[in-house]
């Protein structure tokens, strides 16, 4: 059953390989879509409404976050906000020894306090129409390579965030996360172009012996935000193909 056109949903990192997809999945299920990006709205991206923002910059400079959240407090037209998606990402790779205090600043700054302070901002409207938050971390919030130390932290954060907002709203709001593995985007095929012996390894590295689709993603999310399940809440789920469970030791 389609949700009433009075519902809305918040969705940040939109113009994303991810974003893209939870964008379509919910305008086809009959929300009216509030996408956020940091670009420009592409051409091909259909929804009720856009607003370009920088998360960065709503947690360091909060008269420019009051103006992003009114903006959208608008759009909403006194309806109240049903579901908040927290999908924008940064990945800056780096070692130990080459991260910059920038480059950590920028990525907890995106990838963790960002998701809390949107979070916070919209928790009236999501209390008036029970509505549920849902964070899109990562499987390096767990298992992670080199390189990736700070981006790997910030989804640790992200999913424990998400279980210790669980305690502290009760039930007022629900708030899950998912932890997808390996997904098909652009940017995953941008790190390995040039290299696809190794693109085929990581597929078969997976016990489904695929790669993950965005568009699954954006079904698990679309499930969470419609469940007729109050007790799941609090709650971190994997979409990882069976990865998680792999000990790749040398044959």
């Amino acid at each position: 059953m389609n949700p009433p056109s009075s519902m809305y949903a918040l969705i940040t990192g939109a113009t994303g390989g991810i974003g893209r997809a939870l964008v379509d999945e919910f305008t086809k299920s009959g929300y009216q879509v509030i996408a956020t990006d940091i670009v420009k709205q592409p051409d091909d991206l259909k929804c009720a409404f856009y607003i370009q923002a920088n998360l960065a910059k709503t947690v360091e400079n909060e008269e420019y976050a009051n103006q992003i959240f009114s903006s959208i407090q608008t759009h909403l037209e006194n309806q109240t906000l049903s579901v908040l998606i927290n999908n924008a990402a940064i990945q800056i790779l780096g070692s130990v020894e080459k991260l910059s205090r920038l480059d950590w600043q920028k990525t907890l700054n995106t990838n963790l306090v960002a998701p809390f302070i949107w979070t916070q901002a919209f928790l009236d409207d999501l209390e008036k129409s029970k509505g549920n938050v849902i964070n899109i971390s990562s499987i390096h919030a767990h298992l992670s390579k080199k390189n990736f130390v700070a981006y790997a932290t910030s989804k640790a954060a992200l999913s424990s965030l998400t279980r210790n907002m669980a305690i502290d709203l009760g039930n007022k709001v629900r708030i899950n996360a998912i932890e997808p593995a390996a997904i098909e985007t652009d940017m995953l095929k941008a790190g390995f172009e040039g290299k696809e012996e190794l693109y085929q390894q990581l597929k078969h590295f997976h016990p489904q012996n695929q790669i993950g689709q965005p568009e699954e993603v954006a079904k698990l999310a679309l499930s969470l935000a419609s469940s007729d399940i109050p007790f799941l809440h609090g709650t971190v789920i994997k979409l990882d193909g069976g990865i998680s469970g792999c000990l790749h030791d040398p044959d």
